[in-house]
């Protein structure tokens, strides 16, 4: 299989053209002359350390969640500069999906957190645009909040906030990967003992204290590693193509 035919399959697959109000460019953003794929990496971030290591590790193609380019032509200068030359002088394909691995039923972020504790019926959540981003339902058995925390890899060192304002057990979630926390007013609609997510906004604290709603923030980047991690997977399994993830964590 040769990169573009892989690349024209996961936009397919992740239905990328379904998302044309996501601020990230979405798709193949760095298109480097086609070769055969042998070697695949993953990263949540394109930054110039996970594209040197793409390289340097002899990958064909970097697949990320968050890309290079957000919602017009960014000048390339200074740190952008360097992040695009060394992809185009190590033949680096680069390729984003920023809000189509996170809705994704199989492979995005918010269904792979669900299927790592336990559960095995959700349904959709969390409005955005017209569009349900996350998933709700309930535990396979009742949890308390650092027992979900450990199972989802989330800890202080990757910039965890717990606001424990619910109960102590834990049967029903909301999951929303990223900057999820604005949600909380679903969560509480919805009647849910906990929101799990990545950040929360300040604004947030009152409004989950005074409706008595759990809210686990994991960190942005580590509530965000689920998808790009099933996409390795999945690229291991179904081309051969020996496949890898850079963890560059953040802690934010």
């Amino acid at each position: 299989m040769f990169v573009s035919e892989y690349t024209k399959d996961l936009s397919e697959r992740l239905s990328i053209d379904s998302f044309p109000f996501d601020i990230s460019l979405n798709g193949v953003q760095i298109g480097a002359p086609d070769r055969e794929l042998r070697k695949a990496a993953f990263a949540v971030d394109a930054s110039f350390d996970t594209i040197n290591s793409a390289i340097e590790n002899g990958a064909d193609v970097l697949v990320v969640h968050h890309g290079l380019f957000w919602g017009q032509p960014l000048a390339i200068t200074g740190a952008h500069y360097r992040r695009v030359r060394r992809a185009i002088e190590g033949g680096l394909t680069l390729f984003a999906a920023h809000l189509p691995l996170d809705v994704h039923p199989l492979y995005g972020n918010n269904v792979q957190m669900a299927l790592r504790l336990g559960m095995t019926e959700f349904d959709p959540f969390g409005d955005y645009k017209g569009i349900k981003v996350g998933f709700k339902g309930s535990l396979p058995f009742p949890m308390t909040i650092p027992e979900i925390a450990r199972l989802l890899g989330f800890s202080s060192d990757t910039g965890m906030q717990v606001l424990k304002f619910g109960p102590d057990m834990i049967s029903t979630v909301g999951i929303i990967s990223g900057a999820g926390g604005d949600d909380a007013d679903q969560a509480i609609r919805d009647g849910l003992d906990l929101l799990i997510t990545g950040t929360v906004p300040h604004e947030v604290f009152h409004t989950v204290k005074e409706n008595g709603l759990n809210l686990l923030a994991g960190g942005h980047y580590r509530s965000e590693v689920f998808g790009v991690q099933a996409l390795m997977r999945f690229t291991q399994n179904e081309t051969g193509a020996e496949s890898f993830f850079i963890d560059a964590e953040t802690g934010l």
